[in-house]
């Protein structure tokens, strides 16, 4: 018997793609949204859905897919699409920076959340686990952009624990530093990797939040 049906959105990425594996090792039906076009594979026995998360409508269509399976219900929902840039001090940094933040990080959590939700209240309850970072908490020179879209993402998590608490959907976020992934060490090669969080250990934070083992739980920021 599985576990129902996850939908994760950036499965394609390093953490994504741990996660897939995870979940489809648990024995959950995994659907994952893909960017239209996208030559990007996905981990064995996922369910790709073309989607832009950024599009209200590709969204939808996507969430369908995810609640369609009757003998699979939809009952959890991991958010990890997301972006991430730094630039200059707030003062010298346009708006646009901020915007271009925001449509990464916050946008699809929240149309992919908002449309999941009523499947969710609808199987009798389930769970939604979002990614922040910790930069949200404590931001960093030049990355204001980043922080405040993350910090964003928490306050969305816990307005959504708070409204769907009576309902049986819980919410909580995660807050990693920095991952052990293959972006992360291109990017600082000369850093101490093994101090890093693997994306595997990421990824069973992640199933934990997701599975009843944690349904005491809502509204918490767990930093990874």
């Amino acid at each position: 018997m599985g576990q129902g049906t996850v939908l994760i959105s950036g499965g394609a990425g390093g953490i994504g793609s741990a996660a897939v594996e995870r979940f489809v090792a648990e024995g959950w039906r995994v659907v994952t949204p893909v960017r239209p076009g996208s030559s990007g594979r996905l981990p064995k026995g996922a369910l790709a859905v073309e989607a832009d998360l950024g599009n209200e409508t590709d969204v939808t269509a996507a969430v369908e897919v995810a609640a369609a399976e009757t003998g699979a219900p939809l009952r959890a929902v991991v958010n990890l699409a997301g972006g991430f840039t730094t630039g200059g001090l707030i003062a010298e940094t346009p708006i646009a920076g901020l915007d271009a933040m925001l449509t990464a990080n916050l946008r699809p959590t929240y149309l992919l959340t908002a449309a999941a939700l009523p499947h969710l209240v609808a199987a009798g309850g389930g769970s939604v686990v979002c990614v922040a970072a910790r930069a949200a908490l404590a931001p960093f020179p030049g990355g204001s952009g980043y922080a405040i879209s993350k910090a964003a993402v928490v306050a969305f998590a816990n307005a959504v624990a708070a409204e769907y608490r009576g309902k049986g959907v819980r919410c909580n976020t995660i807050l990693p530093a920095i991952v052990d992934t293959p972006a992360n060490r291109r990017d600082m090669p000369d850093a101490d990797f093994s101090k890093w969080p693997s994306a595997e250990e990421i990824a069973s934070v992640l199933l934990f939040l997701a599975s009843d083992a944690s349904k005491p739980t809502n509204g918490a920021q767990l930093p990874v």
